[in-house]
């Protein structure tokens, strides 16, 4: 039996997507290994938002064949989609697949050979926005917590991004399509379902459904399971949602809401759909209608413009706001956007000072989080997988939490009571014969 190797770089929609690749592998009779172990063919899933995305493609593509010199290397994804010629140019790289083609990937190869020179198949982005590739968790993956594609593409305009250029405008699966595919994924035993897209606020194009709407389709779904959006835009996370999460244990008690940045100026340049008062007044609604919501923000450091003045008001605003940790980027220049152009660069030790900064707070912010939360009960999903003698898992507010490993736990929704500690995983006690509800 051959073997093949996935490795994904980038966002939670790339892992749903890189779950598919490695089920068309599975159906081909292919067994899936761990990326560190020998294989046939080593298949990387890229992404495109950052520099270091690029950076880190080569570097794996290196690591496959020092691993292998003889394996089959396929390279698909974002990176893939905007910048074929660069990646068939990297020594090793057999095949280059586009965003498209990665969901039929036995139609563009005919053997796993390795070639002289790589082939590209990499359909215009244009013809994406009238494609939706289903994409989930897979028998490649372990049964705790499932990444469900529901939406892609995305029609924002936003200056220092490039996703719709590798993806394509706003679409969305079919409602009826998502509820039986949801249902699917829960009776195959995963207990969390995270909902993925590049805009999944967004869903809805295409499909005459709301966000909303669906949500209240999938709650309604038989079985034992908590649902998990895995980001959402400020300006459409409505108040519906924030009452939904509030009266539903299917619910998960934790949003990631992108910021990017605490200065006006710069949202404005950023072309942002929401102003710095209007994220102020969310968080805090949040907060009041979910009490102990889980909030992560994304933010960006040193984009075009932003002089001293507007970082420190980026980071009081952040100072102040009731969330729970952040991911800080440093913002990298990418071809074929309008930031590229902008006047005001940022030295590049600059940026990375001040993403070290706000990364520095947002320690700060999610030991301030887990405090409030010692001697308090949280619902946790353990994993089902043990390698360092305990077992960690996820609370509803997107606690990361760890226990001497007790196999019957293991994707089991537990009682757990938090009682220390150390900024990074919260440790307690499992309360047995709890009534739990999800």
């Amino acid at each position: 039996m051959k073997k093949v190797a996935l490795h994904t770089l980038g966002c939670k929609l790339n892992f749903s997507e890189t779950s598919s690749i490695g089920k068309q592998f599975l159906q081909n009779g292919f067994e899936v290994v761990d990326f560190n172990n020998e294989a046939d063919v080593y298949v990387i899933n890229t992404c495109t938002v950052t520099e270091n995305a690029e950076r880190d493609c080569r570097q794996v593509v290196r690591r496959a064949l020092r691993t292998n010199p003889e394996a089959y290397v396929m390279v698909t994804g974002c990176y893939a989609q905007l910048r074929p010629d660069e990646i068939a140019g990297i020594e090793g790289v057999d095949i280059v697949l586009g965003s498209k083609e990665k969901f039929d990937v036995f139609s563009f190869i005919e053997n796993f050979e390795k070639k002289n020179l790589a082939c590209i198949f990499v359909s215009p982005t244009e013809e994406l926005t009238n494609e939706f590739g289903f994409a989930s968790s897979s028998d490649a993956d372990s049964r705790t917590r499932a990444y469900f594609k529901i939406q892609d593409g995305c029609d924002y305009k936003c200056t220092f991004c490039t996703i719709p250029l590798a993806r394509g405008g706003s679409r969305s699966m079919d409602p009826g399509k998502a509820v039986e595919k949801f249902s699917e994924l829960i009776d195959q035993g995963y207990k969390e379902i995270i909902l993925t897209g590049v805009n999944v606020g967004d869903y809805g194009k295409n499909v005459n459904t709301p966000f909303y709407r669906l949500l209240l389709k999938l709650i309604e779904v038989p079985g034992e399971y908590r649902l998990r959006i895995s980001s959402i835009e400020p300006n459409l996370l409505t108040d519906q949602i924030l009452e939904l999460t509030a009266g539903s244990d299917k619910m998960s008690k934790h949003f990631h809401i992108p910021l990017q940045s605490g200065s006006q100026s710069i949202l404005r340049q950023m072309q942002r759909r929401y102003n710095t008062a209007d994220y102020d007044r969310l968080i805090y609604k949040a907060n009041k209608v979910i009490p102990g919501l889980g909030i992560g923000v994304d933010v960006i450091t040193g984009f075009p413009g932003e002089t001293e003045k507007e970082f420190t008001e980026t980071h009081n605003f952040l100072m102040n706001l009731p969330v729970s940790y952040f991911h800080v980027f440093t913002y990298s220049e990418r071809p074929r956007t309008k930031a590229i152009n902008m006047p005001g660069s940022v030295d590049v030790a600059e940026r990375k000072r001040r993403t070290n900064v706000l990364r520095i707070m947002s320690q700060k912010k999610k030991e301030d989080f887990y405090s409030t939360k010692q001697g308090k009960i949280v619902d946790v999903l353990f994993e089902n997988s043990n390698h360092s003698g305990d077992m960690k898992g996820f609370s509803t507010e997107y606690i990361r939490v760890s226990h001497d490993f007790i196999p019957e736990y293991t994707n089991k929704f537990t009682k757990f009571r938090i009682l220390s500690h150390d900024g990074e995983n919260c440790y307690g006690e499992i309360l047995e014969n709890q009534p739990i509800t999800v």
